[in-house]
């Protein structure tokens, strides 16, 4: 299964959702079609399986082997998080894009808000900033969406705001 869903992972990364056909995602799974069918059965499983597959790994790319000083670790997810969208996202979130296509999808919408909300978490745990977890989740989100456009500025400007969370009255 995990072979599929990295393929398909890769597949809507780089075509969008509406684009690929099912040959191509078949393809793109390096499976059967009847394989591709037995794990994913609709076109909308194959989706969830691709962003569940993307949501562990951005999970470990961005919070494994944190350094344990706070302020460290809020520079080290940031510049991670740059350095994703440099390497596998250039155009933005692929969770916000799997809603805007289908919007009326339910498990789309909780999978983007579990998502988010295990990030938001795992910053705030990370950095030692408990009880700033929408901040800190405003601040990676704007960083996501800034990059395509300032790139590494991006990263900077959101460390800032980052350390400035430390600060009251700043």
């Amino acid at each position: 299964m995990r072979k599929i869903s990295e393929g398909l992972e890769r597949a809507f990364a780089s075509r969008g959702f509406a684009e690929p056909s099912v040959e191509d995602l078949r393809d793109a799974a390096g499976v059967s079609l009847r394989t591709l069918y037995k794990y994913t059965p609709s076109r909308a499983e194959m989706v969830l399986a691709a962003l569940e597959n993307r949501h562990q790994r951005y999970l470990t790319r961005v919070f494994d082997d944190l350094p344990r000083e706070p302020e460290t670790a809020l520079d080290t997810i940031l510049s991670r998080v740059g350095k994703w969208m440099a390497t596998e996202t250039s155009h933005g979130c692929l969770f916000h894009a799997a809603v805007a296509a289908d919007p009326g999808s339910h498990p789309l919408r909780a999978l983007l808000e579990r998502h988010k909300a295990e990030v938001a978490t795992r910053a705030a745990t990370a950095t030692g900033l408990g009880g700033s977890d929408t901040a800190l989740l405003v601040i990676i989100e704007g960083l996501t969406q800034a990059w395509p456009l300032r790139g590494e500025a991006a990263v900077e400007a959101a460390k800032q705001l980052g350390h400035a969370l430390r600060s009251p009255g700043s």
